[in-house]
């Protein structure tokens, strides 16, 4: 053998020992935590697996998000959480109060993100809307147009659904049926949003999880409602007849965030470039029917696809103000759980 073949041979058992040793260092895990059912089981099949045969990391699924939960690891110092997907306006207020840790910049491509959906401690998972979902069966035939609808159990009875915690949606749904103009929902006339609430509050039937909700609706047990709309495209998907309508469709994000003290924070970081990269984020849109995050996946995707998210029915669409709810979440948050009691 040359002295030229045996260095080159030398040199490709370094390069061979370099890279089991480069993936060893990439071997361990991070557990990622979302809402459960069909959302996350979209995220699992389009970043997490994906993540794992690139890096060697395994994600450890966990759910569903509670916020709770995740300040109390916070606090005690015994953070098992990696990565969490969270409300935008919970985002806002974990950063103020230093339960969640800055974004690396270095490793997540922040150029890529739609600038309404990114910040120093957080970047969009998705992006949704809140929509008027009916099961057309169980309404006689009748279809529901706008939220007044909702509120109308003359011309459509029966019970329905919403969001059962304190988080931007009902309240505005409620002031938009009656009559407040969308330029106009904030600050919100919390007492007027109530009184209106009052008058459907027997007729509520309350959705915690996704996959509760669309148990609801495709059921017949609360057969017009508030729901995101991903989980309406996916009762369509697997064949159920369910619709929706796009009036008045109020907008907002998911964000993911790394919690303070997470113990796998740059595996964690690289998770997130995943899940935000063009083609995580154009795979889970697909699969999921919420709208990409990263301004380059749209080309990415199904035509037929695209045409049907959220971010091309925009006409009457209402962005939720999170910055307000960041605010209020608290005061809020009090009289809804005691109204809910009462």
């Amino acid at each position: 053998m040359s002295r030229t073949s045996r260095a080159l041979g030398v040199a490709a058992l370094a390069l061979a020992a370099g890279l089991a040793g480069a993936a060893m260092a990439q071997s361990g895990s991070i557990v990622f935590t979302s809402w459960g059912g069909t959302t996350q089981d979209a995220q699992k099949k389009s970043w997490a697996v994906p993540f794992t045969k690139e890096t060697g990391i395994t994600v450890k699924q966990d759910g569903p998000t509670d916020y709770g939960k995740l300040k109390a690891m916070v606090e005690s110092g015994n953070v098992s959480w990696d990565v969490v997907d969270v409300e935008a306006d919970f985002a806002a207020a974990a950063a103020k109060d230093g339960l969640i840790e800055p974004i690396d910049f270095s490793i997540v491509k922040r150029g890529e993100i739609d600038p309404r959906f990114v910040t120093d401690h957080a970047v969009g998972s998705f992006y949704y809307s809140f929509v008027l979902g009916f099961n057309p069966a169980s309404l006689k035939g009748k279809t529901p147009k706008s939220w007044a609808d909702v509120f109308d159990t003359t011309a459509f009875p029966g019970k329905r659904t919403f969001y059962k915690w304190s988080a931007p949606g009902v309240l505005e749904i409620a002031l938009l049926a009656d009559g407040v103009p969308a330029d106009k929902l904030y600050p919100l006339d919390l007492d007027r949003a109530f009184k209106k609430l009052d008058s459907i509050k027997k007729d509520i039937v309350w959705w915690g999880t996704g996959a509760q909700s669309q148990q609801l609706l495709a059921s017949g047990e609360a057969p017009i409602g508030q729901f995101w709309n991903g989980r309406i495209f996916a009762l369509q998907q697997s064949g159920e007849k369910v619709d929706l309508s796009w009036e008045q469709n109020l907008t907002a994000a998911d964000m993911l965030v790394v919690p303070k003290g997470a113990k796998n924070k740059e595996a964690a970081m690289k998770f997130i470039a995943e899940a935000t990269s063009p083609e995580g984020q154009a795979s889970f849109a697909t699969e999921s029917g919420y709208a990409p995050v990263n301004v380059k996946s749209a080309a990415l995707m199904p035509k037929d696809v695209a045409a049907n998210l959220p971010d091309k029915h925009t006409a009457s669409q209402i962005n939720l103000d999170m910055g307000y709810w960041a605010a209020h979440r608290d005061e809020i948050g009090k009289r809804w759980y005691a109204w809910q009691a009462e």
